[in-house]
Formats: C-alpha cells, sequence, structure tokens
C-alpha cells in the first residue's frame, strides 16, 4: 500500500524536482503526502509551484511509477530512508537544508552510532595516509563510525583503517549508488557495502557532475559529532567539509603538520582559527561525554576480518590504495624491517591483493 513516505520517495525521484520545491509542498500539505496523487495541476500551481514542475508532478507521480521504483532499488538491494523516518539521523535533522530521502547499501544501523568525519587531501604523504588510517581505526574500535567521502587518498585510507574494527564506516557518496566514483576505489566501495554503509542522496540513474560533491560534504559533516581534517592543502576541497561542520555549530579537528608541507597549510590553518589540535582518537572521544575511551576491549566488526590475510597482511593493505605507494613509504608507514615488508608485500601480491609498479611501488587492486 502506498504511504506518505512512499509519496515522499517517488517525488525524489522525479527529475526537476529540488530541495526547495518538497520543502514548499511539504508546508502546502502539512505533511500528508498522499494528497499529491491526487492533486490537480490548478492545486499545485495555488501552492506556488511553477507550471513546468506542476505538470511533472501531475504526469509522473503515480502509484505504478512508485512501485516501479522501488522494485528497482529492492533488487539492487537498496534500502532508503526518509525525513518521515523514525530511524533518520537526528544530528543530520539539525542542518539547514537535510536531505528528504536517504538511500543505502549496507547497515544501515551504523548511522544510529556516535560519528566522526574524517576527511582531507585526494594525494596524501605517507604522514597523512597513516595518521587517517591509524585515528579512523582508533576511532571505530571505540564504537564511533567513521564517515567520509570514498575519494581517493586520506578519504580511502580512513574508510580503511575503521573497517578493521567494530564501529565501521559510512561512506557518503556525490553520486548514486549505481556509479562507483572514482573507479579505483571499486574493490573499497564493495567492502564497505559488506561490512558498513553506503549513503547518498542522489537516485539511481543519476549523472555524475562536479557540483554534486559539495552537496554531499554538508552530509558528511551534518551525520557528525565533529569533522577531522587529516591533511589539506590551502584550497583544499576537504575544507568546504570543514566550514559545513562550522556552520552546523558542529565540532572541526585537524591534524598538525610539517609547517614546510604545503598538504598541512590548510590543517595548521584550521588550529590557528581555533580547531582543536588532535594527536589520537583520544583528543577527540575526551570532547563528548559517555563515548568510549581508548583501552576497551575491542571488538570485531560483524562480518570479521578477511580470513585469508594476516594481521600484518590486513595493516599493509590498509595503509595502501589504487594510487601507488613506493616501498620507503611503506617502511614509514608501517613500521616494518624492510625485509620483512617484502615479505608481507610477496604474500599480498600472489594473493591478487595487490599489483608491483614500476619504480619500486605498489597499488592495492
Amino acid at each position: 500500500m502506498i504511504n506518505d513516505r512512499h509519496v515522499l520517495f517517488g517525488l525524489h525521484e522525479l527529475g526537476g524536482i529540488g530541495w526547495k520545491t518538497i520543502r514548499r509542498l511539504e508546508s502546502a500539505l502539512s505533511g500528508a503526502w498522499s494528497e499529491l496523487l491526487a492533486a490537480e495541476k490548478g492545486d499545485l500551481l495555488a501552492f506556488g509551484l511553477k507550471p513546468a514542475m506542476a505538470d511533472t508532478i501531475k504526469d509522473k507521480l503515480t502509484p505504478e511509477l512508485i512501485a516501479r521504483r522501488l522494485e528497482e532499488y529492492r533488487r539492487g538491494r537498496i534500502s532508503f530512508m526518509t525525513a518521515l523516518d523514525a530511524d533518520y539521523p537526528a544530528l543530520l535533522r539539525e542542518i539547514a537544508q537535510p536531505p528528504w530521502v536517504l538511500y543505502l547499501r549496507g547497515d544501515r544501523t551504523l548511522l544510529e552510532r556516535s560519528c566522526i568525519a574524517v576527511v582531507g587531501t585526494r594525494s596524501p604523504t605517507a604522514y597523512g595516509r597513516k595518521a587517517a588510517y591509524e585515528l579512523a581505526r582508533d576511532l571505530s574500535a571505540c564504537g564511533v563510525c567513521v564517515v567520509s567521502g570514498l575519494a581517493r587518498g586520506i578519504d580511502a585510507c580512513a574508510h580503511r583503517g575503521a573497517l578493521t574494527e567494530y564501529g565501521s564506516t559510512a561512506a557518503v557518496l556525490g553520486c548514486g549508488l549505481d556509479t562507483i566514483y572514482p573507479s579505483e576505489n571499486a574493490s573499497l566501495y564493495a567492502e564497505i557495502a559488506e561490512k558498513g554503509v553506503l549513503v547518498t542522496e542522489y537516485p539511481l540513474g543519476t549523472r555524475l557532475h562536479a557540483g554534486l560533491f559539495p552537496q554531499r560534504n554538508r552530509i558528511i559533516a551534518g551525520l557528525c559529532l565533529g569533522t577531522l581534517v587529516v591533511e589539506a592543502a590551502e584550497r583544499s576541497g576537504s575544507l568546504i567539509t570543514a566550514d559545513q561542520a562550522l556552520e552546523q555549530s558542529r565540532d572541526v579537528f585537524a591534524v598538525p603538520g610539517p609547517i614546510t608541507s604545503a598538504k598541512s597549510a590548510g590543517t595548521l590553518e584550521l588550529i590557528r582559527q581555533g580547531a582543536k589540535m588532535v594527536a589520537s582518537a583520544e583528543h577527540i572521544l575526551e570532547e563528548y561525554n559517555g563515548l568510549a575511551q581508548l583501552g576497551h576491549t575491542r571488538k570485531e566488526a560483524a562480518s570479521g576480518p578477511d580470513p585469508s590475510l594476516s594481521a600484518d597482511e590486513r595493516k599493509l593493505l590498509g595503509l595502501m590504495s589504487a594510487a601507488p605507494v613506493t616501498t620507503d613509504e611503506l617502511v614509514e608507514l608501517s613500521g616494518f624491517e624492510f625485509g620483512h615488508l617484502h615479505s608481507v608485500l610477496l604474500n599480498l601480491t600472489l594473493k591478487k591483493k595487490i599489483v608491483p609498479l614500476p619504480g619500486s611501488s605498489y597499488a592495492s587492486l
């Protein structure tokens, strides 16, 4: 049976119907969304809609369209939540333009946990990769869900670190769940779908374009108690997420870096402006009463680690991405002796988890 949440879902699926139009309809209908199915064009015009939008709703918002789209999502193992649902994230409701609909693949209950965003540059240094991985891992070990954007670089390192522990991770996409971007993160996308949760406000079939990504940053910040920026250049896109957090009256944290590194210019400026400097997960956790402290018993993620990998293999794989990483960087990141590192790299290559590249470098598959 079609209900109010289904109609809101169907309205959200229509092309050309934006956030403000839905907000206008909410006010006009007093939340009785099902009345839209019987509305005439004159009614829609009286609500303040433009003729083209009124025609779109009158002609296309039908029980048949809603049922067809619901079935497409069911076949794709995609669930959704609307602003009408009790399990809609409470913190996200507080932002200026909360999404009307969120589409999810994976464990949606992770969004009920305390969340911290971890973001940063797409081309991090070895220091940035290690910091993102370890801070995300330690936050996740305390039951915190680490939220990021599945971009290459710091985002990917944060997701991989969080996936090793109980709190796991949420990836907020700037596209529909039928698009994997960047394509090099396909294996990470699959692992998050299995052990974490993928989140987007964009329906299936949404065409990818650059303007969608700044919009998704408000969701990354809005889901979270605070946002941690690990490495960011002076004009890094990750600073947009920090700005969104500030606009939402959320906390901003930053990892300090060398004053000579352009990749640390943005984070150092955040610290200068008042962001809390972070050198460990505990520096974040201490800001929030009731969050678990480091040192408590760590719980495995429900799906558990990959049984085919040793602990050292999992650690090394978590520090790598589809972008090449040199053996010198891996020595610094992992703390392994060179001989042991070579052995672990060989095992991961034989297990088809990584690929050797020219210049004594490797990339994950």
